[in-house]
């Protein structure tokens, strides 16, 4: 008789314990089993995939590949929507003096962690239109497509929402993401739910958020050292890209506006101004004009379109205009690691902010040596030793900094 009420009392909390797993997959939106997984993803809508995805094909300018390169899945990649994926960065600007400087080495983060990359055939690119024929013939068992970033760059542009139909037509599962551009404020700090999704794709969940904790470390670090300054002190920072695509004889480049993850690193994180003060949720040409009228008390060099190191705005003599800018004079001018299409934001955002930072408030990041915080960045992040640090600090150029 006690044997029996042993084995009810064991059965009733069976019983309870299942039914709190099936709760906890309800409400998450998650489930699994051995073949298939169903997760939700920046949509709202439930995905059935592969529970071990095998050929993977993505639409992203970058963030999606480098997790899988973290992940250890890179190898499962078969096709890109991204040619920025594969850029080299080989760049130069002559000088007053005659003479030309030639900048070589520059690599995307992802075609330097997984250089088979540079192989893998394009089936979308931004201002091309979905060659669906060429996707299917990849074979896919699983495609991620990243909104608001490469060749979607908007997140309710029509022409993805009928990609995204037009490949799920043909059976193949899409999980959707949405960047930083997506959201009203776009707080690059986003990307960490896209991380989250990214882990429950290749089950990795624990390393995905090993990688969340190691970002969200680097952002209040640098919070703890901003967070106090007053409306009074804030120094104004512009974010300016130059590039001979928007240099003619009224334009010097471009600037990125308001509504942009740039801007929310200046002034939600950072706590300066940004000297733009167009309402954008993009980057816009800006005139020479504009430029000296902002006269900010920082420059920051963007490279999602070009690569210009400071020297190139100090002695380029189609910059003379530029001069007499206070940032310049006082060579306060930083450039952002090499990050080709890098409009939405992605892993290596917190270094964009330690020279955001470091370049604005020099005084409060004096002891913060910033080859070696990046490279230990590196390390905690990508899971590389300090030799391939020193490679990946190379590849984005970053000795342009020192």
């Amino acid at each position: 008789m006690k044997q029996i009420k042993k084995l009810v009392i064991l059965g009733i909390m069976c019983l309870f314990l299942f039914s709190g797993v099936v709760q906890a997959l309800e409400e998450t939106g998650d489930s699994t089993n051995e073949e298939f997984r169903t997760l939700v993803d920046s949509r709202g809508v439930e995905v059935t995939i592969p529970a071990n995805p095998e050929r993977v094909v993505t639409v992203s300018d970058g963030l999606v590949e480098e997790i899988m390169c973290i992940f250890g899945d890179d190898d499962k990649l078969v096709g890109l929507g991204s040619k920025g994926l594969i850029y080299t960065g080989d760049f130069g600007y002559p000088q007053e003096n005659g003479q030309n400087v030639t900048i070589s080495g520059g690599k995307h983060l992802a075609l330097a962690l997984s250089p088979d990359i540079k192989d893998l055939p394009l089936f979308v690119d931004w201002g091309t239109a979905l060659n669906l024929e060429s996707l299917a013939a990849l074979d896919p068992d699983l495609a991620i497509i990243r909104l608001g970033d490469s060749a979607f760059l908007s997140c309710e542009d029509e022409v993805a929402k009928k990609s995204i139909e037009r490949i799920e037509s043909i059976g193949i599962p899409v999980v959707v993401l949405y960047s930083p551009n997506c959201y009203d404020n776009a707080d690059p700090t986003m990307i960490s739910d896209e991380i989250t999704i990214l882990g429950k794709v290749f089950g990795k969940e624990e390393k995905a958020q090993s990688v969340i904790s190691a970002i969200e470390e680097r952002k209040e670090f640098i919070l703890g050292r901003t967070r106090d300054i007053s409306d009074t002190e804030k120094k104004s920072v512009l974010i300016l890209g130059l590039s001979p695509m928007h240099r003619t004889e009224t334009t010097a480049g471009i600037a990125w506006g308001l509504k942009t993850p740039e801007s929310f690193m200046i002034e939600k994180i950072v706590n300066g101004k940004n000297a733009f003060r167009s309402d954008t949720n993009g980057f816009q040409v800006i005139s020479y004009e504009q430029i000296l009228a902002t006269d900010p008390d920082a420059i920051i060099l963007g490279t999602a379109a070009w690569y210009s190191p400071p020297g190139e705005l100090y002695d380029a003599p189609y910059y003379e205009k530029l001069r007499e800018l206070h940032a310049v004079k006082e060579q306060n001018v930083a450039v952002f690691p090499y990050e080709p299409r890098n409009g939405a934001r992605r892993l290596e955002f917190p270094v964009d902010l330690m020279v955001t930072a470091k370049t604005t408030y020099p005084e409060l990041f004096e002891d913060v040596d910033l080859k070696d915080w990046t490279k230990t960045f590196y390390q905690d992040v990508f899971g590389v030793d300090s030799s391939m640090a020193e490679k990946l600090w190379s590849a984005q150029l970053m000795n342009y900094n020192e």
